[in-house]
């Protein structure tokens, strides 16, 4: 059989792997696509998903980055490599300012625990934290209180220091460098497959972990919308025919796709052509074009408007 048109990729299968975890499996795909989709999604994913994180902060007492607060452990260098991990999920695109006060006596209650976390920070609506206990500092003065502020700002991609401290909401702030991304790691892999007689196909499966504020199969799905986008404006007026994906449609498994041949009402022999051909369901039968039907082996003219005039009266 020639191919003449590419497959449309289908979204076969996903599988929960974790609490933010996730494979995705898509088949069958035009020879070669596994590594061109699974490279493109993966980069995408990666490096241009939406998500918040504090761009500045400040500390009462701390004029800049390289110096220490008194009663607290850490020096602000390591606070701010802290701040990093805070991971935000953001319900608006302005910057929001968010706050922190609390006093090393009421750390000292907590089972003896002087941590200050992510939890302490006192949110808005438009706001929310997904690792709560998120270390920031360690209060070792009781009589110590810390005061912070901080800046939750939404993006994509990376934001150098440089261009952080350039667009501070507040100039006296400590700006940050920040990586918006709420994927943690992506890891694809391509192997090969067929549907009934093409054995040229290929099958891609995609692991997706993200840190909570947006689920695996969100992150997938944009990072497809972000493709189709920046695809869509390339190609100007110019459209591609395509095929559906062999072995699947649109259509509910209930539909009668999953009807076998042999319960068709076929005649005998154009029944026993189709299985020979290794076509055993509708489902087989609607993904041949009318001149692959015609190609198989031992299917002559009858038999083609034979089946033609079934799939009609099937509404196929």
């Amino acid at each position: 059989m020639t191919t003449k048109l590419i497959n449309d990729a289908k979204l076969a299968e996903i599988n929960d792997l974790g609490e933010n975890s996730a494979e995705f499996v898509i088949k069958p795909l035009f020879y070669g696509y596994g590594n061109t989709l699974g490279n493109s999604l993966r980069r995408v994913l990666l490096s241009s998903i939406k998500g918040a994180a504090i761009t500045s902060f400040s500390i009462e007492g701390a004029t800049h980055e390289f110096t220490t607060v008194p009663g607290v452990r850490e020096d602000i260098v390591d606070i701010m490599l802290n701040l990093k991990n805070i991971r935000f999920k953001c319900h608006t695109d302005n910057p929001v300012e968010l706050t922190l006060e609390i006093k090393g006596s009421k750390q000292s209650e907590k089972d003896g625990d002087p941590r200050v976390t992510a939890g302490d920070i006192k949110l808005t609506s438009d706001v929310e934290i997904s690792n709560p206990n998120q270390v920031i500092c360690h209060i070792d003065d009781p009589n110590c209180t810390l005061k912070m502020h901080f800046i939750v700002e939404t993006g994509r991609g990376y934001l150098s220091l440089e261009q952080s401290g350039r667009e501070r909401v507040h100039g006296d702030m400590i700006a940050l460098d920040v990586v918006f991304t709420p994927v943690l790691r992506v890891r694809y892999h391509v192997e090969n497959t067929r549907v009934g007689q093409d054995t040229n196909l290929q099958q891609l499966t995609i692991i997706i972990d993200t840190d909570g504020t947006i689920t695996p199969r969100e992150a997938f799905e944009e990072a497809a919308a972000i493709l189709v986008n920046q695809y869509t404006a390339l190609a100007g007026s110019t459209t591609v025919e395509s095929a559906p994906a062999p072995g699947f449609t649109t259509e509910d498994d209930d539909s009668g796709l999953k009807t076998s041949i042999e319960d068709l009402g076929l005649s005998a022999r154009t029944a026993n052509a189709l299985i020979n051909n290794d076509i055993h369901t509708v489902r087989d039968l609607v993904m041949l074009s009318e001149t692959d039907l015609k190609e198989l082996k031992g299917f002559g003219s009858k038999a083609f408007d034979e089946v033609k005039e079934k799939l009609t009266e099937l509404n196929f």
